[in-house]
């Protein structure tokens, strides 16, 4: 396995016979900061090497849905250092995430945090590791030191723009893409997105869109191009136009998790593994449905609850599956329902506001359910009478 890539300032290979990690007692690499956890795998994305889990930032600035509040910054700080110290680089926002006059929050929050992290903690080194397979079969990992500005060099972040019905042209989409990058205050965006397609109510301005997607791919505003709530028709013809002006479409976000598995979502499913574009999936917890937290008679409070009550109690079927290999893998809920997204070949973003709730995310890396599990799952999915309701603005 070649390691071309890799820039460390040192390198070492220290597992012991009990492949556990040990360091001599001289070594100067004492005060290293180890993960919780460890992601191995990266996933290609375009152009991008990203961790096989992004986490979703719709809540930080989301004072109707996810009862945001300023007070709360301190703590979703923490939530960025812990993911990035795991191996988290990849971070989906969108322009129009925050209410009213915290509009674009989440796309300020993360540019001062990844700001703040390089000045904070230049000085700091992290733990990250590769692993390979001898000739002979045994497992050899190599540990590498690297500087946290190289890991904040390859954060990734993914924002979305917005259809909304003033922009018209692709001029006023390329604007839309600067002020993103404005309010983040980084030098080009990893991964530009369309949040949604209009082709169901305004056909002409899809067009201009698409152009606008374009445009901000050829002038270097972003790395990569990709698109939101697509459907399977609209997502081949998006494909097809973007390839003709020599655009690759890198990803698809579309609402995907044991809830919400229906025929279009496997077709998209099957679309992004035929043309290579990597299915990104929002909401892989249900909203908080898959979490386990929440009962018919206990709901949260808000539009979620309306819609819990709806859907809880046809999930019964499936909840007791998600709750039986947890206990038996000693895992919780949401780790098993995010971890049943990865193995489908999907990049979930869990939506996190705590550092609990990180934790228990990153819990969801490193291991594998096994063939049986994802059959009995797939299965009580089936069974289970209620599905999630799928965005409005997602196409055919």
């Amino acid at each position: 396995m070649a390691f071309s890539n890799l820039t460390p300032t040192a390198c070492i290979t220290c597992l012991n016979a009990s492949n556990q990690f040990c360091l001599p007692s001289s070594s100067p690499f004492k005060s290293l900061k180890f993960p919780l956890f460890w992601p191995w795998e990266k996933v290609k994305t375009g152009p991008l090497t990203v961790s096989p889990m992004g986490f979703g930032t719709w809540a930080w600035g989301n004072q109707l849905l996810w009862g945001y509040q300023q007070s709360m910054d301190s703590q979703l700080q923490q939530v960025f250092n812990l993911a990035v110290e795991n191996g988290i680089n990849l971070f989906d926002t969108a322009d129009s995430y925050g209410t009213g006059r915290l509009n674009g929050q989440s796309e300020k929050l993360l540019g001062k945090f990844i700001r703040e992290f390089r000045v904070a903690d230049k000085s700091r080194t992290l733990l990250s590791s590769s692993q390979y397979y001898n000739r002979d079969c045994s497992l050899h990992t190599i540990f590498v030191i690297s500087g946290k500005k190289r890991i904040k060099d390859e954060i990734v972040i993914a924002t979305k723009f917005a259809a909304y019905p003033w922009r018209l042209t692709a001029g006023q989409f390329v604007e839309a893409c600067r002020a993103s990058r404005d309010r983040m205050q980084i030098e080009q965006i990893g991964i530009g997105q369309l949040h949604w397609s209009t082709a169901n109510y305004a056909p002409p301005q899809e067009f201009a869109l698409w152009g606008g997607l374009v445009a901000i791919y050829e002038k270097g505003l972003v790395k990569a191009v990709g698109v939101s709530n697509y459907g399977p028709k609209q997502l081949v013809k998006i494909y097809d136009y973007l390839k003709a002006r020599g655009v690759p479409l890198s990803s698809a976000q579309v609402q995907f998790s044991l809830i919400s598995m229906g025929e279009d979502q496997m077709e998209i499913k099957n679309i992004c593994d035929s043309l290579g574009i990597r299915l990104i999936s929002y909401s892989p917890l249900g909203l908080g449905m898959l979490t386990g937290k929440y009962t018919p008679s206990r709901l949260p409070r808000g539009p979620r609850g309306l819609l819990f009550k709806q859907i809880l109690p046809g999930l019964e079927p499936l909840l007791v599956s998600l709750r039986e290999i947890a206990e038996k893998r000693s895992k919780t809920i949401p780790q098993v329902a995010i971890n049943w997204c990865l193995c489908k070949g999907t990049i979930p973003i869990p939506g996190v506001k705590t550092v609990k709730q990180a934790e228990e995310n990153l819990g969801a890396l490193g291991w594998h359910l096994s063939s049986n599990e994802l059959l009995q799952l797939d299965y009580a999915a089936q069974e289970s009478p209620r599905r999630m309701i799928q965005n409005i603005f997602q196409t055919k």
